[in-house]
Order: structure tokens, then C-alpha cells, then sequence
């Protein structure tokens, strides 16, 4: 299992740091975590970009890589260093390096830089995932570090200025013929404030969803524990809730029935202004979660014509909401759904079986979208 340290947050090799902090994670992983791994247990919609609904280019055609061999790398006594320029979400891009270090002794520094930004219209910004790995022989002990920058004109490169420590070059990351690979897979995001979007090409999010999954659990649970516990003080305080329940029943049905109904647009807002912060790392997970929920409750919506291959029913969790064309639907009496959102029980740690991690993703996506808007994500 790859060992997750802490460094220092990303900089741009002119020493501009970012103005909102966010800590860049650094990591020992092997790509045959991917190629090797547990057999995917992805939510419906998680490992597809194709959506008829979907406008603009798709994070697969947003995506690319580049591989830099880096010959006789011993004998390189130039202060930088700069790969070829490579192509990645219809951007130019290139990896420069400091083989002696960025204004620190004693270690690598590498960043990822836009090619030609001086020659790019005013107001120009791309914002970008990008991991960029030095390649060990043992590809278990690789060097990967992930990172989510927007890169602008004063920020047209970002990086790690203490990316490792020379010394370590020496064990097994220079090969035999005395060179140094390194390589970079780029993710330009394309965001939008109005609804969950699907911010990375399938293949690097199965990469990523391995590295940091357990963080992305964690962050949502917080938010449904939170607004649970809130819930469930209002209903074991018997006067407030007798209280609640006198008021709601005491509304004819058709108030009952337009206060059980909201725009999805206001609901979708609220939840991607609180889930996707643009310097954490793992905000496109969670944003690309939160779109496989979406997209699992639209597809019970419609199910008639919804593909099967797409759509398990029996794995899905019984939803607290529907879709009905633009408007999310509360599928049962409120005073019941609360008491249901408060009560039933999580998919636990201890449970690590695949069907039980399936169940935990599709839960807890299905519980923020209902949460996150009618209990204060807005």
C-alpha cells in the first residue's frame, strides 16, 4: 500500500506560493497498483466519460502524457533543464527541472510549466491535475507527486522545489545506462459552478481513486456525520420534533407537496460551492463522485430507458430523492425521510469487502445530494 507524506505546498519556480495555501502530497506508489490492483468496485457512471446530456470537450480528450528520458543524467552540470514541449487538454506544456535544486541544496526540483505563456492572450489561466512521477527499476518504489493548480500569468509553472533528495537518484531511479526518466499525465479541468461535473479521464481516476479513496471518504463522511447529528439532536428533543410534526401535518397536501420539491439547479450549486475547493487535491474525486450520483439518480428516473450496464439497481441504496425532469422529489413523507436520514446506519470501516465499498460510495453520494442542499451545504 503506497505511504502518503506530507510536503511542502506547491510553488512556481520564481517562488510564488499559492495565495489560498493547499498542501501538495507527495508519493511512493507503483503504477501496478493500477495495472495490478483490486478489480475496480466503481460506482454506476464512474468509469465512463460518454454522456449524450454532456457539453464540451470530455475529460478523456482534456487528458495526456509525456515520458522524459533524460540522458547521462550524471554529467549534466547546466542550473535547468527542459523536456520537449507535449500536448495535454489542447495546451502546450513542458517539465523543467533543477537537477542541483531551486534555490535549495540537495534535492531535485521539478514543475510543470505552460510553453509559449508569454505569447498567450491577456486574462489567459488553464487549471490542471497533473502527477509527475521520477520512475524507479522497481516500479513499486516510483516517486509520484499530484498536485491542482490554475495556471495564469504570474503562476505558468508549479511544481516542488524539494520534489527528493539527490542521494536517493542513486537508489535505483538513474538506471544502468546512467539516465533519468520522468513522467507527467496532465488532467486540464473544465468546471462549472452550476452542477456536479466530471473532472478526469477514467484511467487517472482509477489511479488516484487508489491513492487517496480513504481521504475522499473521510471528507464526505465528516459532512454527512455532521449534518446527521445535527438532525438527530432535533428529533431527540420530543417537544421541538412533536413540534415540527403538529406544523408539517397541519399544511394542506399541496403546500406539502411544493415544499417536498426544489429546483435542481439551486441544489446543485450549493453542493459543488461546497465540495469542490479548487487547491485540494482530492476535490475532483469527490466532484467526480458526486457526478456518478447525479447520474445513478437520473437514471433511476428513467429507468425504462436507461442501459443496464450502467444502471445495477440491486446494488443501489433506496434513494431519499427522485429527479422529475428539472426538480428533485423527496420520495416520502418528510417527517419519515428525516428520521431515516438521521437513523440508518452507515456502511462501516470495518467491512472491507468490494460489495460493501460499492455500497459505501453510492450511499454516500446519494445522502450529499439530498444533504448537502436541504440541510445548509447552500
Amino acid at each position: 500500500m503506497a505511504e502518503t507524506v506530507p510536503e511542502v505546498s506547491g510553488v512556481s519556480s520564481n517562488g510564488h506560493h499559492s495565495v489560498s495555501g493547499g498542501e501538495a502530497l507527495s508519493l511512493w506508489r507503483s503504477s501496478g497498483q493500477v495495472e495490478n490492483g483490486t478489480p475496480s468496485t466503481s460506482p454506476s457512471y464512474w468509469d465512463t466519460d460518454d454522456d449524450e446530456e454532456d457539453y464540451g470537450l470530455k475529460p478523456s480528450q482534456l487528458f495526456g502524457k509525456h515520458t522524459w528520458k533524460i540522458a547521462k543524467f550524471s554529467e549534466i552540470n547546466k542550473r535547468e533543464l527542459r523536456s520537449s514541449v507535449f500536448d495535454a487538454g489542447g495546451y502546450k506544456w513542458y517539465i523543467l527541472i533543477y537537477p542541483q535544486g531551486c534555490d535549495v541544496c540537495n534535492h531535485l526540483s521539478l514543475f510543470l510549466c505552460v510553453a509559449n505563456h508569454e505569447k498567450l492572450l491577456p486574462g489567459w489561466s488553464h487549471f490542471a491535475q497533473f502527477t509527475i512521477a521520477v520512475v524507479n527499476k522497481d516500479s513499486k518504489k516510483s516517486k509520484f507527486s499530484d498536485t491542482l493548480h490554475r495556471f495564469w500569468k504570474k503562476e505558468h509553472d508549479w511544481g516542488w522545489k524539494k520534489f527528493m533528495e539527490l542521494p536517493k537518484l542513486h537508489e535505483g531511479f538513474i538506471d544502468d545506462s546512467d539516465s533519468l526518466t520522468i513522467e507527467a499525465q496532465v488532467q486540464v479541468i473544465r468546471e462549472r459552478v452550476d452542477r456536479p461535473f466530471r473532472c478526469l479521464h477514467c484511467g487517472y481516476r482509477r489511479e488516484l481513486v487508489r491513492v487517496y479513496f480513504n481521504n475522499v471518504e473521510q471528507h464526505c463522511r465528516r459532512f454527512v456525520e455532521e449534518k446527521r447529528s445535527k438532525l438527530g439532536r432535533l428529533i431527540e428533543d420530543k417537544a421541538r420534533w412533536t413540534s415540527f410534526g403538529v406544523f408539517w401535518l397541519g399544511m394542506d397536501q399541496n403546500c406539502r407537496r411544493r415544499m417536498s420539491r426544489e429546483k435542481m439547479d439551486v441544489i446543485l450549486k450549493g453542493v459543488v460551492k461546497h465540495f469542490f475547493i479548487e487547491k485540494e487535491v482530492t476535490s475532483t474525486l469527490v466532484m467526480d463522485s458526486l457526478y456518478s450520483g447525479l447520474k445513478a439518480l437520473q437514471g433511476q428516473a428513467k429507468n425504462k430507458k436507461a442501459r443496464p450496464s450502467l444502471l445495477d439497481a440491486k446494488e443501489l441504496p433506496a434513494p431519499i430523492v427522485s429527479v422529475d425532469k428539472d426538480m428533485f422529489v423527496l420520495v416520502d413523507d418528510v417527517l419519515l425521510l428525516l428520521e431515516r436520514a438521521a437513523l440508518e446506519p452507515l456502511p462501516t470501516h470495518e467491512d472491507k469487502s468490494p460489495q460493501n465499498r460499492t455500497k459505501k460510495r453510492k450511499l454516500l453520494v446519494l445522502i450529499f445530494v439530498f444533504l448537502g442542499a436541504k440541510l445548509g451545504c447552500q
